[in-house]
């Protein structure tokens, strides 16, 4: 109940919790988009009873506007789903989600494009700086062969849609957090349902005790509990500072493919993660926090 009345710990929470994803999906034998899929039914099933019991209601006459937006959000969600699994297939955990954390670089470059925002010089210089970090994790003079390069490639992938569920969240007014990706989750489902259907079908029968434990635990906790708590923090902190947190999550992350995984980083590839992370970081802190 503590935590609960404590939005900046939530946000750590949540942000420590995400950052432990690797681990589990790792243990789950199914497809990527077997994966994304049981995550959002799982997790639409819990925000459905988490709205019910907080009597939520979504007003369905005031967002029909923003629904085809809350579509497409939610297509991209599960697109940017199925490529971070099968990123860490390829790659580790730590390369997957370095090269994943370029997605705010991406929205930092589409949105003067999209908004008529101007880009300063500050984060030109973070753009070109987190682009460099990112061509040192694929490996230097190794670019273009081994799983790892595919695996960041993956990533990437993914980075570029969840930049896509970020922009499309701008332009969505009317909805605000849990209700919405309840709804994007909806919507994931819709499109990954065929997706499923037409690539391999259901291998749920072929699980073993450690794969259902696993996919509870991500479809559950990592998506359905720690989404609501991050959106209900998100709620009362000021942006800067939960953009600050939310590098908790990448952070973590890098830290259990090391130590717990035992997966190993070379020497550029550690300096590659600390250019896209610091430049990131920096580029999300203003001039009057710096000050």
């Amino acid at each position: 109940m503590k935590m609960m009345k404590n939005p900046r710990l939530m946000l750590i929470v949540s942000m420590t919790i995400f950052g432990t994803l690797g681990i589990f999906v790792r243990k789950i034998p199914v497809s990527s988009g077997e994966l994304a899929l049981y995550r959002a039914i799982l997790a639409a099933l819990l925000i459905a009873g988490y709205l019910a019991v907080t009597k939520q209601r979504i007003p369905f006459e005031r967002i029909k506007k923003e629904i085809p937006l809350l579509l497409l959000s939610g297509v991209a969600m599960g697109v940017n789903w199925i490529l971070l699994f099968e990123a860490y297939k390829y790659t580790p955990v730590s390369l997957a989600t370095l090269s994943y954390y370029f997605a705010p670089v991406i929205v930092t470059v589409v949105c003067p494009v999209l908004f008529h925002e101007k880009l300063t010089g500050k984060q030109i210089l973070c753009f070109v700086m987190s682009t460099a970090g990112l061509i040192m994790i694929t490996g230097i003079g190794e670019i273009g062969g081994g799983s790892d390069f595919v695996g960041i490639l993956f990533g990437l992938g993914a980075a570029v849609f969840y930049a896509t569920v970020i922009l499309l969240n701008k332009f969505i007014k009317n909805v605000e957090g849990i209700p919405r990706t309840f709804l994007q989750f909806l919507s994931a489902i819709v499109i990954l349902i065929p997706y499923v259907a037409l690539s391999g079908g259901v291998t749920l029968g072929k699980m073993n005790v450690t794969g259902w434990s696993n996919l509870l635990i991500v479809g559950l906790i990592h998506t359905g509990v720690t989404y609501c708590m991050y959106f209900s923090s998100l709620k009362e902190l000021p942006g800067q500072k939960a953009a600050i947190l939310s590098y908790i999550d990448p952070l973590v992350a890098v830290l259990i493919s090391v130590t717990i995984l035992g997966e190993k980083m070379t020497f550029w590839q550690v300096v590659g993660g600390v250019l896209i992370l610091g430049f990131t970081f920096w580029n999300e802190v203003s001039p009057k926090h710096e000050k």
